[in-house]
């Protein structure tokens, strides 16, 4: 089995898959940041610091700073990138999710999401598809994975 962790650079993914990570190891399950790209959207990829200002799209480029990051967040997680079409859909990308989600068998999905309220239906990211399946259970982080200053605050994990 797998623990999936929808990546997509942000703060609460790097949180997701930290958590998702100290799980992995204590379940001794694999740990899979997946990341889906819409192929040619400089735009998506630039509002999500995949891209700097002005410079042209390239796949290889956007992939290989996402492992990058995912490397230095989790090293022994592994990473995956799956493309939709350019002009995909929020609702495109979840389908997408949850579709590599139960190719990979997954027995838990580690959604970052800073707005998930009191009800999964209330994330209006790719996290309310993708949390609304019943294929696998679902985590949902909320905070950012603290600072060493910071550390001491924190309940939990």
């Amino acid at each position: 089995m797998t623990i999936v962790v929808p990546f997509d650079g942000s703060e609460l993914s790097e949180a997701a898959l930290v958590r998702a990570t100290a799980l992995g190891e204590a379940f001794e399950e694999n740990v899979l940041a997946l990341t889906i790209v819409p192929d040619g959207d400089a735009e998506y990829a630039r509002e999500r610091d995949w891209l700097g200002p002005g410079e042209e799209f390239d796949l290889q480029t956007v992939v290989g700073r996402l492992h990058e990051r995912v490397t230095d967040v989790a090293p022994h997680a592994d990473f995956r990138h799956e493309t939709v079409g350019r002009y995909a859909s929020a609702g495109t990308i979840a389908s997408e999710l949850r579709r590599a989600a139960k190719a990979t068998d997954a027995s838990l999905v580690a959604i970052g999401s800073d707005n998930a309220g009191h009800m999964v239906t209330s994330i209006h990211s790719v996290g309310s598809t993708v949390a609304s399946d019943e294929a696998f259970d679902v985590l949902i982080v909320r905070r950012p994975v603290p600072t060493e200053a910071d550390a001491d605050s924190m309940t939990g994990w």
